[in-house]
């Protein structure tokens, strides 16, 4: 017959094992073990916590700074390219203020070495359809201006024939070019005094045409001569410069010379003229000292 086994507590047992654990808990307690070890449990959650938070917070707040100086860099870049806007513009204003006192010294200048009283204009229009040309200035009939006068300009220390007045209102007058075809003027070779008739093709970039020049003078022609104005009418005075010869044609059936003259004047850079009165003296002529 088989054994059974019963495990029996009885009550002074099961009170003595339950004093035992409960002294261990109570020993444990007692000691800071546990406490030690749950404050290092929340120390650690809570470290944890507000790493993850700073870290959060470090990153936000780099990116504000950074879009904070973007907006600056930005602002300064507008700033600085304005500056330089302002430089260049100034630089430029520079440039123009030295050619104009420039071109006013030479004006000046030449306001003495001329015999003929001068009026100084600048010009304020132009008109070229092939046949009729004209530049408009701005003096008329109120600043002594009369049809007829001869307009030169000074160019690189020196000065050239432009046209002459031919239609003259209270403030403002119109110049025939010489380039125009409709402007006939008596010229002279310089240094062998011949005498021709120059005319313009109506464009100003092309070369004036010198007609009746006799073959026979050929050999005493080269090129980059001077012609000058002959004086032999009311309109020009003698001896202003008009051009010089660039080229030199032989016809076989003509007995006078084909001649193109480059204008001395640049009529593209051209802003300002010296309008003169072929009758009137210039009171401030002292002569050329040169």
């Amino acid at each position: 017959m088989a054994r059974r086994f019963f495990f029996r507590f009885k009550t002074a047992e099961f009170v003595f094992t339950f004093l035992l654990l409960f002294s261990g808990l109570m020993l444990g307690f007692s000691s800071g073990g546990f406490v030690i070890n749950f404050q290092r449990l929340g120390f650690s959650v809570l470290s944890s916590l507000t790493k993850g938070v700073n870290t959060i917070t470090s990153a936000i707040g780099n990116t504000v700074n950074a879009v904070g100086e973007l907006s600056r860099l930005r602002e300064e870049n507008i700033a600085l390219t304005e500056k330089l806007k302002n430089y260049e513009f100034l630089q430029r204003t520079n440039v123009d203020i030295k050619n104009e006192n420039k071109r006013l010294k030479e004006l000046l200048d030449f306001s003495t070495k001329i015999e003929q009283k001068s009026y100084y204009a600048r010009i304020i229009s132009r008109n070229s359809d092939g046949i009729n040309t004209g530049i408009t200035i701005n003096k008329g009939s109120r600043n002594g201006i009369k049809k007829g006068m001869p307009v030169l300009a000074v160019q690189n220390g020196g000065f050239g024939l432009v046209g002459k007045i031919v239609t003259v209102g209270l403030e403002t007058s119109v110049v025939m070019p010489i380039y125009d075809q409709k402007c006939y003027v008596s010229g002279r070779i310089l240094n062998t005094r011949d005498l021709g008739l120059i005319v313009g093709n109506g464009d100003e970039n092309s070369p004036l045409q010198m007609q009746y020049i006799k073959r026979r003078v050929l050999e005493e022609l080269n090129y980059g001569d001077i012609i000058v104005t002959s004086g032999e009418n009311d309109n020009y005075y003698r001896d202003i410069p008009i051009g010089t010869i660039s080229k030199i044609t032989v016809v076989d059936y003509d007995s006078s010379l084909n001649i193109e003259i480059t204008p001395y004047v640049d009529f593209s850079r051209l802003e300002t003229v010296v309008v003169t009165d072929v009758k009137e003296l210039n009171p401030n002529y002292i002569g050329d000292e040169s």
